[in-house]
Formats: structure tokens, sequence, C-alpha cells
């Protein structure tokens, strides 16, 4: 079977590994692609950039004649493939961000909508939608194996955090998607990651790369005192690509429902540190504390039990390992 994948934020943290993914050395598959450089260059596809099953194109999502031309591009060559997959990694995600309502609305929620709906228009067969466990806000675990798909969710109110906006825009991605596949306009599922991490990523605005950076630069890492008593799961970009594939080749798994993705390997902010700190070579890492943020839940601990029981998707990277690749590359940089 020949598949095309139609790809937005291609060159982001889960794009660019997804091209590694689905190119393989004996893979038929193409993707059009495209990003606008928000939180990600070129870089990043590199090793893919002459293949010819790759075509990429710096637009972006919410510019409406670039998106009509990639519609134009998917259209020209749908029937030299069996199925086309649109696959949304379009976000405004670093953290400064969760706070500026327009842009995580333009983005998230009006661009997410707009590629669903060109997916429908061409005919697409599915459309996976990533969105966030962002959305479980503060009640983001339990005592009985973390926070399920199913269970009731607590979001803060406006007054007390703006950054609930990108939580509420991510959730109402997921209703676009559960009502495009309840009326049979197309296949897919929303994905809620975990803490996703990348040895790539290009700016320290995430807690992994900061630390890193923090204490190559400065010999010492501030965080905000929440991180006195926050603790999180970390998932490698490796093993969130992996799911949404997993997913995507799962047919009786894209209901328009939601699925968790994450780990186990829960780790306070404080033994991160250290962490990273041991793979540098520093003994007793300083840590200070400045800042605080509102609505920032103690833990984030998702169950997977859901994609583990409908797909044969399971994590694969070690946070051991995972880290050691971030170390390194960092660093060599």
């Amino acid at each position: 079977m020949r598949r095309l994948f139609a790809i937005s934020g291609v060159t982001g943290m889960t794009g660019n590994e997804l091209v590694r993914q689905i190119l393989t050395e004996d893979s038929s598959d193409h993707i059009l692609g495209f990003d606008n450089f928000f939180a990600s260059s070129i870089d990043t596809v590199s090793d893919h950039i002459d293949d010819k099953r790759f075509e990429f194109f710096e637009y972006d999502i919410n510019d409406k004649e670039q998106m009509q031309d990639f519609e134009n591009r998917v259209k020209a060559v749908s029937d030299d493939y069996d199925e086309i997959i649109y696959i949304n990694c379009a976000a405004v995600v670093h953290t400064e961000h969760f706070y500026e309502v327009y842009s995580t609305f333009e983005t998230n929620v009006e661009g997410m909508n707009g590629f669903l709906q060109q997916a429908i228009r061409v005919g697409a067969q599915k459309y996976i939608n990533c969105s966030t466990s962002e959305v479980y806000s503060m009640n983001s675990w339990n005592a009985d194996g973390g926070v399920r798909e199913s269970d009731f969710l607590t979001l803060a109110t406006a007054e007390h955090s703006q950054r609930t906006s990108y939580a509420a825009g991510k959730l109402l991605t997921e209703f676009f998607m559960k009502d495009a596949v309840d009326k049979g306009k197309i296949k897919g599922c929303s994905i809620r990651f975990a803490n996703v991490y990348s040895r790539d990523e290009r700016f320290p605005k995430h807690i992994i790369p900061f630390i890193i950076s923090s204490l190559r630069d400065n010999g010492k890492v501030v965080l905000l005192e929440n991180s006195r008593k926050n603790c999180r799961t970390f998932l490698n970009n490796y093993d969130s690509c992996s799911a949404v594939l997993a997913l995507a080749s799962t047919d009786n798994a894209l209901d328009g429902s939601v699925y968790n993705v994450a780990t186990d390997e829960e780790v306070s902010i404080i033994e991160l540190v250290r962490l990273c700190a041991s793979k540098m070579g520093i003994e007793d890492p300083v840590i200070e504390f400045s800042g605080y943020r509102e609505s920032d839940p103690e833990r984030r601990l998702l169950s997977t039990e859901k994609i583990r029981s409908r797909t044969n998707w399971m994590p694969a990277v070690s946070l051991d390992k995972g880290l050691s690749e971030c170390v390194a590359n960092y660093l060599k940089k």
C-alpha cells in the first residue's frame, strides 16, 4: 500500500521525527509537509530534504492562499496513492505563548479545523490530531495509575490563569475531530501527549533543554518555585511519533476519541536536574528558585491503558537513554 502523508508543522518536534519513521529505506510512502519555522528550522529534516519522497513548503497554516496551494498539491497527486493521511502537528506550544490567547486560538483552533476541513475536501481517509495533556489541568493524576481519557476535566478559570486558553483551545480541536468522525466524514482521533522532548530542539524553551543549557552556560539552574514539588513524565519524540503511526495504522482505533500517550517514568523536576547534571559530569548542581506559575499541577501522570489495548504501541526510549542523547547533542552544539 502506498500512502500519502500531509503533515503540518513538519520541521517541529513531532513532525521531523515522523519524516524519519515514515520514509524508511524500503518505504514507498510520500510526504507533503509544511512549516513556518515558528519554533524549528529546516535543519531538523536535513537528512531527508533531498529525498524525492519528501516535498517541503515554507507555509503557514494561518495563510489561506498557502493552504489553498497545499490543498491543490494534495489533490494533484491523490490518485497515485491508496490512502491519504493528514497529521496536524502545528501548534503554539512554548510556555510563554500559553498566555497569548489570540495566537493560540488562531493556530491551534482555527488552523487545526481548517486543516481538518481540507483533509475532508481532498478525500483523505484519516486525520490524526495532536492535542495535549494540558487539558487535564490541575487534576492530572490519580492514585489508580494515572488519569484516563474518560475522566472528567477540571480546567482553571480565566481569572486564575490565561494559560487555560491553550488547554481549552486544544480541547475544542478534540470536539472538531469527534464531530467529523461521528458524521462519517473521515476516520481519526486526537492524542494527548505527555511532556514531549527531543534531542533536536532548537531553542531552550522546554524544561530539559533549559536545564542542560543553564548548567552549560551558567553553572546553575534557576527553576520556578513550583518545581520544589512538581513531578512529570517525559516522552521522547521517537515514542510520540511511533504512537501517531500506530494509531494511523489501526483503523478500528480511529473512532474520533482521545488517546493518552506517555510513559510511566515519573520524575521530580529537581531529580531531573540532577540526572542531567550527572550526565554532564556535575556531581552537585546548583539549583535556585525564582517566580511562580499559576495553574501548574504538581503531578501529570497519564494512563496509557487505552492505546496499549487498541494498538501494539509501547514506549521504547527510557528517560535515561533519552537524556543521554539530549546531553550529547546539546553539548556538541
